[in-house]
C-alpha cells in the first residue's frame, strides 16, 4: 500500500440514477461558445473548431447539495449544459467511434465569474479564476445511456423565470465531435465529465436564488445559491 505525507483527498462522486454506486470525477473537460445564438450573445459567429477549458474535479456540486455564491465577483452567471460522463478510455477517437466512451449524460450549470472572464479576456490571461472556482460546476445524477445522443430542450429557469430556453439539437459540435476532439487533446479515461456548451440566455445569480434545469430526456437539476 502506498504511503502519502497527507491524507488522500476524497474523490469526488456524482449519483447513477438506479445504482447504489457513483461515478468518480477524474476531471471535467467544458466546451466555449457550442451554440451559435450564445455565441453571437458573446462576442463571435463562426464555426472554429470546439475550444475547452477546465474545472478541477472538486468542483463538482452533486445533487442535493447547494453552491455557495463565490468570493471576488460581483457577476457570476448560470449556464445550462448538457454533460457527457466518460465511461471507456479513448486517445484519438475518431468520431464514428466517439459515441462507445460514452457512459451517460447530466444536467449540469457552468458557473461564471463574468466580471474576471470579462477582465482576464482583455488582458489576455487564462479562466481559470473565472470557470474553476470552488462549487462551480453543479450536476444532475447522471443517467445512463446508449444510442444516439439526447437533442431534445434544454432549459433553465432562476426563481421560477425561463431564462435558457433551447434544444440540444442546436449544438454547433455535436456530442460525437466534441468527444473525438477532446480525445486527440487528452487521453480520455473513465471517470472524466465533458460539459458541452450552453445556449444563450447566460445571466447573472444573487444569493437565494433559485436555479432549476434540465435536459429533456436526461434529467432535472435544482439548487439555490448559498
Amino acid at each position: 500500500m502506498a504511503e502519502y505525507a497527507l491524507s488522500p483527498p476524497p474523490v469526488p462522486v456524482v449519483p447513477v440514477e438506479g445504482q447504489a454506486g457513483g461515478f468518480p470525477v477524474r476531471r471535467i473537460l467544458c466546451v466555449g461558445r457550442n451554440y451559435a445564438a450564445h455565441r453571437r450573445e458573446m462576442g463571435g459567429d463562426d464555426r472554429d473548431p470546439p475550444f475547452f477549458f477546465a474545472k478541477p474535479a472538486d468542483a463538482v456540486v452533486p445533487p442535493g447539495r447547494d453552491p455557495a455564491y463565490p468570493p471576488r465577483t460581483a457577476n457570476l452567471h448560470h449556464e445550462i449544459e448538457l454533460v457527457v460522463a466518460i465511461g471507456a478510455a479513448g486517445r484519438d477517437v475518431p468520431v464514428e467511434g466517439a459515441l462507445s466512451l460514452v457512459y451517460g449524460y447530466a444536467v449540469g450549470v457552468d458557473l461564471t465569474r463574468r466580471d474576471l472572464q470579462n477582465a482576464a479576456k482583455d488582458k489576455g490571461h487564462p479562466w481559470d479564476a473565472s470557470k474553476g472556482f470552488d462549487d462551480s460546476a453543479p450536476i444532475s445524477a447522471i443517467r445512463r445511456w446508449t444510442g444516439a445522443p439526447p437533442e431534445g430542450r434544454i432549459a433553465l429557469s432562476v426563481n421560477g423565470q425561463v431564462r435558457q430556453d433551447a434544444t440540444v439539437a442546436d449544438m454547433i459540435w455535436n456530442v460525437a465531435e466534441i468527444v473525438a476532439e477532446a480525445s486527440k487533446l487528452w487521453a480520455l479515461a473513465p471517470g472524466d465529465l465533458i460539459y458541452t456548451g450552453t445556449p444563450e440566455g447566460v445571466g447573472p445569480l444573487a444569493r437565494g436564488d433559485r436555479v432549476e434545469g434540465e435536459v429533456e430526456g436526461v434529467g432535472r437539476l435544482s439548487f439555490t445559491v448559498a
